[in-house]
This record gives structure tokens, sequence and C-alpha cells, in this order.
């Protein structure tokens, strides 16, 4: 335990002092009564585990904004941390290069789909999306193709929130305050399984919507760059699953309408879809690759964009020529990241750890299976280690709670009580843990979500 010093109250009063935290309505933590949202300092990790300043341990069920694959304070991912400190902690990336850096492009360029076979680093994943769309648009240019301006993306998609990325999102919780800043792209209707006309499986769904976005390209193809897509799982957009044959439909059509296809997998590789990379799902690979999050296990931010060897060429020109894709982060390839990242890699070579975690979702399936017959819940989704709870406000229906209600804080408030870290999408509870949680930490996991729905839907936080 620590002392009144250092304890919860007293770093919470010194951080509410003077920091303004990310996706966060501050005077939530202000204010008085059962929507009041603490602020928890966490003082150190243990596995699948966060333990607060006062003691309390915390399960975390969604890895830390889904970085963290293989427990917090890995000690073989903090070795390799340590040593690589040791050595070199950073340089410029334009003109210098280094061992790490290098040979994580070549893992990467390994692992990821075939056709992939240049590296482009940033350090988080909004920048990476923002690289993607900028070199898609500037390779179209270079091509003579300078009408090509436009962007296609998914109703419900989320890419993040710097203004390019925020561009080809569609989540008005975070795209409405900064419209007039935004691009505009044109809106495909997204396959998602849960928005299927009735008697429609999620095959025939994605079969449909391949066809609307077969309209819009012979429509707006002239213009458009590229299609950005979030393979399998609309993540943000509350965990919207689909049918991997709408990938490799989308595949066919960017290449028959010459329009990129950008995969945005920045939330979904990496083992979490159950395989490494979602659009393996479908037999694809994408023009551009971007992916963070669990590409560091959730240690350091580090992204990477991959794409062809084509598209390198077209910037590949003598200076003068004034094709060379400008732009640069200052930690652009950190070694530290880096070396991070390649540990990383090295444990899904060394460990079998897409086959413990297709064991880990069964187990998940099963017990989250009661849930489906709960007069609140509309739908049970689930792809390899992601899983959703849609609570709505009638099932027959489908009708939502009001937003105002804000019953799923009311699951994030009861999950801190008990001892787990849920962090709902609006109404949508979701389970993304770390691979190394075992049966018995998503046995409790699901029961405190459980517990959490009861009190939540019944419109009190309970005890």
């Amino acid at each position: 335990m620590s002392n009144s010093a250092s304890g919860n109250a007293a770093l919470a009063a010194r951080d509410l002092k003077h920091l303004w935290h990310p996706c966060t309505q501050m005077h939530d933590h202000d204010i008085a009564g059962k929507d009041r949202v603490p602020m928890v300092p966490i003082v150190r990790g243990e596995g699948a585990w966060l333990v607060d300043a006062d003691g309390r341990r915390y399960l975390d069920g969604i890895s830390s904004w889904w970085t963290n694959l293989f427990g917090h304070a890995n000690p073989r991912i903090a070795a390799a941390l340590a040593e690589q400190a040791r050595t070199l902690e950073h340089v410029i990336f334009a003109g210098f290069t280094h061992e790490p850096a290098i040979e994580l492009a070549e893992e990467l360029v390994r692992v990821t789909p075939p056709g992939l076979d240049r590296v482009f680093y940033a350090d988080n994943g909004s920048a990476a999306i923002e690289v993607a769309l900028k070199m898609s648009f500037h390779y179209w240019l270079n091509q003579g193709h300078g009408e090509k301006t436009r962007f296609i993306a998914l109703t419900g998609s989320y890419h993040g929130e710097t203004l390019g990325a925020l561009s080809v999102s569609d989540v008005a919780l975070y795209r409405k305050t900064y419209a007039p800043l935004l691009l505009t792209p044109f809106l495909a209707p997204s396959p998602d399984a849960y928005e299927g006309q009735p008697g429609e499986s999620p095959e025939q769904t994605a079969a449909r919507r391949l066809g609307e976005m077969r309209t819009l390209l012979e429509r707006h193809s002239l213009e458009t760059c590229a299609v950005i897509v979030e393979p399998l799982v609309q993540c943000a957009g509350g965990m919207r699953m689909y049918h991997p044959g709408y990938l490799t439909g989308l595949r066919a059509l960017c290449d028959e309408f010459s329009v990129h296809f950008i995969a945005d997998e920045i939330a979904v590789g990496f083992g979490r879809t159950g395989t490494l990379f979602a659009c393996e799902q479908a037999g694809v690979s994408p023009d551009f690759m971007c992916l963070s999050k669990g590409l560091t296990g959730g240690f350091l931010p580090l992204s990477a964009v991959l794409t062809t060897a084509g598209i390198y060429e077209a910037f590949y020109a003598e200076y003068n020529a004034g094709k060379a894709f400008l732009h640069s982060h200052s930690y652009t390839g950190n070694p530290l990241a880096c070396r991070v990242a390649l540990e990383t890699l090295a444990i899904f070579r060394d460990e079998p750890v897409l086959e413990r975690n297709r064991q880990l979702a069964a187990h998940l399936t099963r017990r989250l299976e009661p849930l489906r017959e709960h007069p609140h819940v509309a739908d049970v989704r689930q792809t390899g280690m992601i899983a959703a709870v849609e609570l709505v406000a009638d099932k027959t229906t489908r009708r939502p709670f009001p937003v105002t209600e804000r019953r799923g804080l009311q699951v994030y408030l009861h999950g801190l009580r008990h001892g787990a870290l849920l962090r709902p999408l609006g109404n949508v509870v979701y389970f993304m843990p770390p691979y190394v949680v075992t049966e018995t930490e998503l046995d409790q996991l699901v029961d405190t979500a459980i517990a959490g729905i009861v009190h939540a839907v019944a419109g009190r936080s309970g005890p």
C-alpha cells in the first residue's frame, strides 16, 4: 500500500491540477454522484493486470487501448528495450540508418501479405494513416493523374484523429466538431453484419455492400485515389464486424477501377482477428498496410506503412524531378521502438501465440453465449480475440438506449469497482484482452461485465 502522499487521492489531485487527458470530458472527474469518473493512478503492470497507487488490481480487458499483446512489463520485451537503450536511443533517420530499423523492415516484409516490399516508419497510428493518404495521392500525381484527389471510406469507419485521418473517418462523435477543417470522402455503406437485412447471412451482406461499392467506383473512380478500410472489424465505430469476402471483392474492385486499397490494420493486426493480419483471412494484399498499436507489444509509440515496389518506384527519380515523398517525423525509425517491435515479432515466431489465442477465443465465445438471451442484448459478436456485446433498450426492435443515459459508463464504473478495466464504446461492451490472459481471468472479466450490464440496463450503478 502507498502512503498518503503517493496514494491514489494525492496523485489524482496532482494530475487534475495540470493534465488534460485524451478522449475525456474532464468535468466527469470533478462531479459528485454515481456518474463521477475516478482518476486511477497506475504505478505498475503485471501480465494482464494493472496496479494502482493504493494497491488495487485491475484486469486489463482492453489491452490499454488495444496496444498490449504479451502483458504489462513483459520481461523479455523490457530486457530488449534496456539493452537497446544502452547502445543507441535515437538518430536522425534522413541519411542515417541503424540495424533495428533495417531488421524490423525485413521482418515486416517477411510476415505481411505478399507484395508489400517497402516500409515507411512513423510514430503513431494516425500518422501512419496520414502517410498512406498522402502517399496514395502523391503516387497518382507523379503518374500524371492530379485529378485523383478524393478517398472512399466506409460508414462507421474510424482511422484516427489528426485532420487527414479524421477526414476519412465517419464517427460523428469525433468528426462533427472539426468538419469545416476536413476533406470530404465518398462514403460507401459498411458491410457490418449487424446491419444486414432480415435473414441475410454476413456473406450475403458483404456481397450486397460490394455491389454498392461498385456503383460508387463507377461514378467516382477517376477522381478517387484510394479506398480505405479497417479489415474485418471497425473498432472505434462500435466493434462492427463483417465477412472476409468483402475484402476479397474490394481488392478486385480496386484493381478493376485503378484505385488503391489501403488496409488500416492498426487495431486488428498482430493476431487480434485470429490470423497475424486480418487481410490473410481474405487472401488479399493491399496497396498500403498501416500498422501500429500491437507492433511494439504496447511498450512504445511506433507505426509503419508498408507498400509495394511499384508505388515506391513512382517516387524514385532525379532530385530535380520533384517527386520525392517529403514527409517526416522527428522520431521516425526510433531505435528503441524498432528493437521492441523486433522482440514482439520474435515472440510470435518463438511461441504458439495464434494457437493459444484460438483456444482463448473459443473459451470467450462459450462464456459470452448466455448473453445472447439477455433482454437488453441485441447482438454478441466475435472475431478472434475481439468480442462485443450490443446493449439496447429494446431487443426486438434494436432500439438503442439514449446516448445521454450513458449506460456504457455504468459498466465501466462497475468494472473499476470490481477490479476490471472495461471501457465500452457507447453502449457496446467489448473485450480485447492481452494474449497472456488465462481462462480463469477471462471468466473473471466476463462475470464482471455481465454484472455491470445488469446494473447498467437497470439504470443504476449498484454497490
